[in-house]
């Protein structure tokens, strides 16, 4: 049986985009950064419900030297890693002319270094099969930048190039890489807004309404398939139709 592996996948998209993979018949690697955020659910009890294996793994997806070990120890264990779901991120918003440096590296580090850390190890496991799928979580941020967010939509930006790039330098062994770049999401997140806030994001979107997090977990599914096989090197905006 196949192996997922995905980032940040306590709650939330990451959450989301697991237990769809394990309705779709694969075995699952969580990872977040702290026992704590799988203690505030069932993430892991829901997964083995759908009747596949599932084991959790605690790492800093942003240090090296964890991710090495993380991916070692998932190999180990599965046997084999065939989808990499990178959705592992954090948020520090401050405009330009406030944001500290620590708001800024520390971004830069969860959200791309982690990127270049995992893409790194478990590619090298998916040249060796000749076979994987690599999934990005970038955002529309990353596309058309967001007033507050230079941190965040520099890594999101980054991420996009970081996907093509992958997409070239592994296409000729049977490895596919994308992004997906999701709009405004139902998330805790985005709880926190004001009514305000809620109400401007609102106006720019087509469809008038938040996107789920099911949403997401949908386009990944598809990407990580076999009806994706020919698909490499993409970002899928899935947004409700925002910036039209």
């Amino acid at each position: 049986m196949a192996t997922a592996l995905i980032t940040g996948s306590a709650r939330g998209i990451g959450a989301a985009i697991a237990l769809r993979l394990a309705a779709d018949g694969y075995n699952i690697a969580l990872n977040d950064i702290s026992e704590k955020s799988f203690e505030e659910n069932d993430i892991a009890d829901r997964i083995r419900e759908k009747g596949v294996e599932c084991e959790i793994f605690i790492c800093d997806v942003s240090s090296h030297e964890q991710a090495e070990k993380t991916v070692k120890a998932v190999k180990e264990r599965f046997g084999s890693i065939d989808v990499l779901v990178n959705n592992a991120g954090i948020t520090r918003d401050g405009l330009l002319a406030r944001m500290s440096e620590e708001q800024y590296d520390t971004v830069v580090a969860v959200n791309q270094k982690s990127v270049f850390n995992m893409s790194k190890f478990v590619g090298s496991i998916m040249m060796r099969q000749r076979s994987g799928r690599i999934i990005n979580l970038a955002s529309v941020a990353g596309i058309y930048g967001n007033p507050g967010q230079m941190n965040y939509s520099a890594t999101k930006a980054a991420i996009i190039g970081m996907t093509k790039t992958v997409a070239k330098e592994l296409g000729s062994r049977g490895i596919t890489c994308n992004a997906v770049a999701p709009g405004f999401i139902k998330t805790p997140m985005t709880d926190k807004l004001t009514d305000e806030q809620k109400a401007a994001m609102l106006g720019q979107i087509a469809m008038k309404r938040f996107g789920e997090v099911e949403d997401i977990a949908g386009v990944v599914s598809f990407l990580a398939s076999k009806d994706a096989a020919y698909v490499t090197g993409q970002v899928i905006e899935i947004s409700g139709g925002i910036m039209m």
